[in-house]
């Protein structure tokens, strides 16, 4: 049961670095409620879900090629800046009478989604973290073992999703218009700078 346990925990530890999963997060439960951000989470579950198959047969040499690695940057950039400007073109509507659910839930879902699968620093995340936990557990336990303890890993940001909705969501009654619209424009503006990140990296890598 240790062993179950501190496999939650690192799920929980992957999950909790502040990042444009969370940021999105915050802004779709401040804006539309708890579904909206929580699916953002789901969609980043479900990207996680992809990478950790990846590692698990073994497919790690397609990742690791050029022109893969620039296609997730420039990908991820788009995705970022765009849902960075949208966050903040809608920014200035939020008041207290902004409807919520307006946006469609599955859209929420997508966004997290593609956000997480195009984050090339996921990949590495999970070719490191759960990379070594496989080479790890593998060693020391059966096959059923190993899909106990990642099922953990899946609990544990299953929870942290949860908690990012609830709170986010909740923390709308606590908060001003004008305080509102400023945490809007905060995450708006961080998930653009993510992006601009991204493409640095993806033009660094096309001038190496």
């Amino acid at each position: 049961m240790n062993v179950f346990l501190s496999y939650i925990l690192l799920g929980l530890s992957l999950a909790a670095p502040i990042g444009p999963i969370n940021a999105a997060q915050i802004d779709r439960g401040i804006r539309n409620g708890f579904m909206h951000a929580w699916l953002i989470g789901v969609g980043a579950v479900v990207a996680d879900a992809v990478y950790m198959l990846v590692v698990y047969i073994g497919v790690v040499q397609f990742l690791e090629m050029s022109f893969m690695k620039t296609f997730l940057w420039l990908f991820g950039c788009f995705v970022l800046i765009y849902t960075g400007v949208e966050t903040l073109l809608n920014a200035s509507k939020l008041n207290f009478e902004y409807k919520r659910s307006k946006e469609r839930l599955v859209k929420s879902f997508f966004s997290g989604f593609f956000m997480s699968i195009s984050n090339p620093l996921t990949i590495l995340f999970w070719l490191g973290i759960y990379g070594s936990v496989l080479a790890k557990t593998a060693a020391s336990y059966e096959s059923s073992q190993l899909i106990l303890y990642s099922s953990a890993i899946f609990m544990g940001l299953l929870i942290w999703d949860i908690m990012m909705a609830g709170i986010s969501s909740n923390f709308r009654k606590y908060l001003t218009t004008r305080l509102l619209i400023g945490i809007s424009l905060l995450s708006g503006a961080s998930l653009i700078g993510f992006g601009i990140y991204f493409g640095f990296q993806a033009m660094t890598i096309l001038i190496t």
